[in-house]
């Protein structure tokens, strides 16, 4: 009779199948869904006619004759593509990206940098016809574009609920990268609600989905085959995938969308304030029992938060019940609510918790700008700070809107040199108190804690922010 021992290797071989297996079947099967979905998916390129006087301020191809074939392979392969100057003279330039169409009568979605500037944009299906695409209108804010094909019956996309994405979830992309069209690549939701510099209406899912140039504009699925976001934007310092991704929520794409459809243009809400992070010290200057909330450093005159009674060192900690976690919900939230309707803000304001009712504003097409500070003075003052400041003259108040504050005029050894202050800069908050002058910040300055975070607000170059330092004993 075989003894257990000689069961053992056999067990063993049994005991790595099923767990191959059970590897095997966690794993998603993504075949259905990209055979079911590819139909919808389009290759986008477009046609730019450059100006003439373009045609001689760009550097010409070095000429490589006579080189090595060695060196003439290496400088073919890494010099920059000329634009293709076709017969007549006139230069072209052409660019690569996706899309995805979302009505049977032929709307397209896709990003705003595929098809800015494009003199003409041609839409590729997957049985390789190409239809000539209209631009209906483009957002730059959230890089959304929406175009129209003539077609009828055309295969559409299913759409979902980004909002209904969770972290960790599988999604998958098709796309053209490099030009390689109906590519599919997968991966999981890395995090969501990101903000990215200058896109602060875009609350974008991360992914480590392999997205590259030519993914840009093209659909990101669930596991259902609903579309819940536009690959818009990768992370990289190398030109290439890098393991970040970036998309576009398909509801905030859904409603730019809509709003392009029906008017050209997109209106999305604004409260006028410019506002920073709290961090651990500003959450211990301004009381905060943890660092969560928008700090307010700037409210513009005559914008809704300044009609709405919000004040400079307000910090906000929701807007209609909805927590402000990161400074970057605030846009998110504000971004997403339509201009005239009523919303109510939570803030803590020099330590008591508040409730303001504001009416929401039309978000500036091109911004709102503070003019910068043009330091001038007479008056000085030095104090244990390291600055010496002066007064802010009566144009300078007016220019920049302005009821007080000092000027930095120079920064001495101290603790204004090691927080980065610098000549030119505004004081117009210390310690949680307004500067109105310069005896006003030498009476505040004389008497801070030591040993406790102190914050300071600082208009730099149209710009306010809020930065905390420590006095030592």
């Amino acid at each position: 009779m075989p003894s257990l021992k000689s069961y053992l290797p056999t067990l063993a071989a049994l005991v790595l199948l099923s767990q191959s297996l059970m590897v095997r079947a966690e794993l998603p099967d993504f075949t259905d869904l990209v055979e079911q979905a590819s139909p919808a998916v389009v290759n986008i390129s477009t046609r730019q006619n450059l100006p003439e006087r373009a045609l001689t301020s760009q550097p010409s191809m070095p000429d490589l004759e006579g080189l090595p074939p060695m060196l003439r392979e290496f400088f073919e392969r890494n010099l920059p593509q000329m634009p293709r100057t076709p017969p007549g003279g006139q230069r072209e330039e052409q660019s690569l990206g996706s899309g995805f169409i979302i009505s049977a009568d032929g709307y397209v979605l896709t990003n705003n940098h595929v098809v800015a500037n494009a003199d003409e944009i041609i839409v590729s299906l997957s049985d390789r016809s190409e239809l000539q695409a209209k631009l209906i209108g483009a957002d730059p804010r959230t890089d959304v574009a929406l175009l129209k094909v003539e077609g009828k019956d055309l295969p559409t996309v299913k759409l979902g609920k980004s909002e209904d994405l969770k972290v960790g979830a599988w999604v998958l992309a098709i796309g053209s990268p490099f030009g390689f069209d109906h590519s599919v690549t997968a991966g999981i939701v890395s995090a969501k609600g990101r903000s990215l510099p200058n896109e602060n209406y875009v609350p974008f899912i991360q992914t480590d989905v392999a997205i590259n140039p030519g993914n840009s504009g093209g659909p990101l699925f669930n596991l259902e085959g609903e579309v819940v976001g536009i690959n818009s934007q990768i992370f990289t310092r190398s030109g290439g995938f890098m393991g970040l991704s970036f998309a576009i929520p398909i509801t905030v794409a859904m409603d730019v969308a809509n709003q392009l459809k029906s008017g050209g243009k997109v209106s999305r809400g604004w409260l006028g304030v410019v506002i920073q992070e709290v961090n651990k010290d500003l959450a211990e200057s301004f009381g905060l029992e943890r660092p969560a909330g928008a700090l307010v450093a700037q409210v513009l005159e005559g914008g809704p938060a300044d009609q709405g009674g919000v004040r400079v060192g307000d910090v906000i900690l929701s807007l209609d019940g909805k927590p402000i976690i990161m400074s970057a919900d605030l846009p998110h939230l504000v971004g997403g609510l339509k201009p005239g309707v009523k919303a109510s803000l939570d803030v803590v304001r020099e330590g008591s918790r508040k409730k303001l009712q504001l009416t929401i504003g039309v978000l500036p097409e091109d911004g709102v700008n503070v003019p910068g500070p043009d330091a001038a003075g007479t008056e000085r003052s030095s104090n244990r700070l390291g600055v010496s400041v002066v007064e802010l003259t009566d144009v300078q108040k007016k220019s920049l809107d302005l009821k007080g504050g000092v000027v930095i005029k120079e920064v001495l050894n101290g603790p204004a040199a090691v927080i980065g202050l610098r000549p030119g800069d505004i004081i117009t908050h210390l310690n949680n108190q307004a500067i109105d002058s310069v005896k006003t910040f030498s009476q505040v300055a004389r008497k801070l804690p030591r040993n406790r975070s102190v914050s300071m607000r600082v208009l730099r170059e149209d710009r306010a922010s809020f930065i905390t330092f420590k006095l030592a004993e």
